[in-house]
């Protein structure tokens, strides 16, 4: 029993969580300047986050990688029930409700982590040839990528829809497609472009692009420029930050965070955010160099490396102006529960692939 702790201990990414900490203290600072009652909430979440960590990381997961497909098509499940019984909030048909208690969940948020456990539960039961997967093999796997990409989007959250499909086309790339297939992709999408945005981009989502190809930005994306220019190099005072203390910053705690953190620590605070987040994304990508015979987690860390990059760069853009106006939340910095937990939930899902990655050597060598 020992051997196995010592084991555990020996395999477990602490990089990892040295990159995850500072996020999450950082996301309670700015919290908790602008409203304390939000801030006690984010430290309930906090909590409940750590439990679910310590729960998802002991969880027998490489000896039961059989389920995953059937989690995958519970998910598509409840992508479908969204459909037809789920809850409409501000114009959007996202959650379902649980029976008898009030609450709701939000399919696509639960998805993100079986939707990486998947691709990568497929990559391994058909890894790719030395010339990289061909047309057949993309048919297949794109399959699994564009079912809860349709569902989602359909509900509708084209932001969240859009990220997913990214990620796994964007993990297979890791992993390898013959070029020809790229080359292909790219020219049949810039000659339906125009049809896409005629005939399947709602009115809403067509004015937030026009919003953010006029020549004056909608009024969040003015108070947000105005709160980060006013930051300077080193920004200024709590009590000083005006932007944010008297109202002008609106969703100050979740989408626009980006904007205070600027206005309270100017650019300098930008960016050791920013660097932060490439440190961790770096390292979860060099995963696919140091665990290349291990596909399960070389999928699994890069649709991660892909969810932050994704999530953290379209919120930065458009905070400053340079992409539409889409509510996508800072990862592990934005107020809020659904995706702080959800990350914390697929980085222990991660910890779980690499801690337990030699069990099975392990029980086999005590069978013997």
């Amino acid at each position: 029993m020992r051997f196995i702790d010592k084991r555990i201990i020996s395999q477990f990414d602490y990089p990892l969580i040295v990159f995850i900490i500072p996020l999450i203290v950082l996301s309670y600072h700015l919290v908790s300047e602008i409203n304390e009652t939000l801030a006690q909430r984010q430290l309930g979440y906090f909590t409940l986050a750590i439990f679910l960590f310590l729960g998802v990381f002991f969880l027998p997961l490489r000896r039961n990688l059989r389920i995953i497909p059937f989690l995958y098509w519970v998910g598509v499940g409840l992508l479908l029930a969204v459909e037809f019984i789920g809850v409409t909030k501000l114009g959007a048909q996202r959650w379902l409700q649980i029976p008898g208690t009030g609450m709701t969940i939000q399919p696509s948020e639960l998805i993100k982590p079986i939707f990486l456990l998947m691709i990568g539960y497929l990559v391994k039961n058909r890894p790719p040839p030395a010339e990289g997967y061909n047309l057949k093999d993309f048919v297949y796997f794109s399959i699994y990528i564009l079912i809860p990409f349709v569902l989602i989007a359909k509900e509708p959250d084209l932001g969240t829809a859009l990220i997913l499909i990214l990620v796994g086309y964007g993990i297979l790339f890791i992993i390898g497609v013959n070029w020809r297939i790229w080359a292909t992709i790219l020219v049949v999408l810039a000659t339906i472009s125009p049809f896409i945005y005629t005939n399947l981009i709602k009115d809403y989502q067509k004015q937030r692009i026009k919003d953010f190809i006029s020549e004056e930005p909608s009024y969040h994306v003015q108070q947000s420029i105005i709160a980060i220019g006013s930051g300077g190099l080193t920004g200024k005072a709590s009590e000083e930050a005006t932007q944010t203390q008297l109202k002008f910053l609106p969703i100050a705690t979740s989408d626009f965070i980006f904007a205070y953190l600027v206005e309270r620590h100017g650019y300098v605070g930008a960016l050791l955010l920013i660097v932060i987040y490439i440190f961790l994304i770096l390292h979860l990508l060099s995963m696919n160099y140091y665990f290349s015979d291990d596909y399960v987690v070389r999928c699994f860390a890069s649709g991660i490396a892909l969810l932050v990059f994704l999530n953290m760069s379209v919120n930065i853009f458009m905070v400053i102006g340079f992409a539409p106006v889409v509510g996508l939340p800072l990862p592990l910095v934005s107020y809020g529960g659904s995706s702080f937990i959800n990350f914390i939930v697929i980085f222990a899902i991660l910890e779980n692939l690499l801690a337990f990655r030699f069990m099975d050597l392990y029980n086999f060598e005590r069978k013997l």
